[in-house]
């Protein structure tokens, strides 16, 4: 992704601003790494287990009539996770300790990820459109009955 770097850049400076971060990954919405500053905490584990959370977040939105995902926040016995959009196609998780300030974490996760989504766009935008691959040949009645003739098992179950 050429935005990598910047959306690095990004990560670092959120957790110069909240002290309380012990992490930070920026993900696609599919489960892939898009860049990562999480010690200690598996970056493509935590990227897969963040799409499947966004999945199911998105079906209980839209069960409820609450409208898009904007973010989620899980507080656990040692702290939180925080996920938020990072424009259409990216999420931003944030892992802080348990006295961080859930505040403050929103206000700084909610402009990093808009920051990170924009920077997650303008690359895709920037990247030349997959040269188009000629179409393949349509098999026409005869052929296609040629074929599945010789595929599908017999009635006695052996190809013919």
């Amino acid at each position: 992704m050429a935005a990598e770097a910047e959306v690095l850049d990004e990560l670092h400076r959120l957790r110069a601003r909240v002290p309380q971060l012990t992490g930070a990954l920026a993900a696609s919405v599919d489960g892939l790494v898009l860049a990562q500053d999480t010690p200690g905490v598996e970056p493509e584990g935590l990227a897969a287990l963040t799409a499947a959370a966004l999945g199911v977040a998105l079906r209980v939105a839209d069960a409820t009539g609450r409208g898009d995902f904007r973010e989620l926040l899980l507080r656990g016995e040692h702290g939180y996770v925080a996920t938020y959009a990072a424009g259409p196609s990216a999420v931003l998780t944030l892992l802080a300790g348990d006295r961080a300030n859930v505040g403050r974490l929103h206000l700084e996760g909610r402009r990093a990820g808009t920051r990170i989504g924009e920077l997650v766009e303008a690359a895709a935008e920037a990247q030349p459109a997959p040269a188009a691959r000629p179409a393949p040949k349509a098999l026409t009645p005869r052929t296609r009955t040629a074929r599945t003739a010789r595929t599908l098992p017999g009635p006695t179950g052996e190809s013919r």
